[in-house]
């Protein structure tokens, strides 16, 4: 967790699930915090978008997985259309992929849904002061992960990629997703998807976070992926 900078109170949270219940849930819970007021709710991407820039709140609690699309995708929309506006990403399941692409995207904290309401508030709150937080489970797992794969790459030579192949591979571990990616270079979804999947095969990678390891260790800033 990083060190928080002072903030007003209260403070401002747009609140976003697609789920009414846990939304409710939301929405009890902080009715009884003095220091964090709920300016809105929205369901879907699109309208969690649109609320944002309409609200411009300081905090976005947003649920990972949205109807019309991810929390990720929002999060790098909201934080262009509203710098001042932190996001923060809840989700039901442990993903390292997803904590990557949130961090690239922006996200200011990300965080397993099973967290108790004290921790949650805090962490609204440390957010909104322009800190960060991830559950401590994910940073974890991450870094275990980490670790695996330092020492399995650790002798080995960089494989022989294509330039188009480099290309798609850096907006990978950027945290874009394939329609994205498609998007950036002018291709077609499912031409993406091949480029990757032959990435991942010369690279000898099965997941989407060991690929941004992999350019991490050879960057475009060191000579051994030109």
């Amino acid at each position: 967790m990083s060190i928080p900078k002072s903030s007003p109170y209260p403070i401002r949270l747009l609140l976003v699930d697609d789920h009414e219940v846990f939304l409710l849930g939301l929405q009890t819970l902080f009715k009884r915090v003095p220091s964090i007021r709920v300016v809105g709710e929205a369901r879907t991407a699109t309208a969690a978008l649109s609320e944002a820039i309409r609200l411009t709140p300081d905090v976005v609690l947003m649920d990972l997985r949205l109807p019309d699309g991810t929390g990720v995708e929002v999060c790098r929309e909201i934080r262009s259309a509203c710098p001042n506006t932190n996001v923060l990403l809840l989700t039901s399941y442990q993903d390292d992929e997803a904590l990557q692409a949130a961090t690239f995207a922006g996200a200011s904290g990300y965080l397993l849904k099973q967290i108790d309401h004290v921790s949650l508030t805090a962490a609204v709150e440390t957010v909104a002061k322009g800190g960060s937080v991830v559950d401590p489970k994910m940073t974890a797992a991450m870094l275990d992960q980490m670790r695996v794969l330092s020492t399995s790459s650790q002798g080995s030579v960089p494989a022989a990629l294509s330039l188009q192949q480099k290309r798609v591979l850096a907006l990978l571990a950027e945290g874009n997703t394939n329609k994205e990616i498609a998007q950036a270079l002018g291709l077609t979804d499912k031409t993406v998807a091949n480029y990757v999947r032959h990435i991942f095969q010369k690279i000898r990678v099965s997941r989407r976070s060991q690929a941004t390891a992999y350019y991490l260790r050879y960057s475009p800033d060191r000579k051994t992926l030109l």
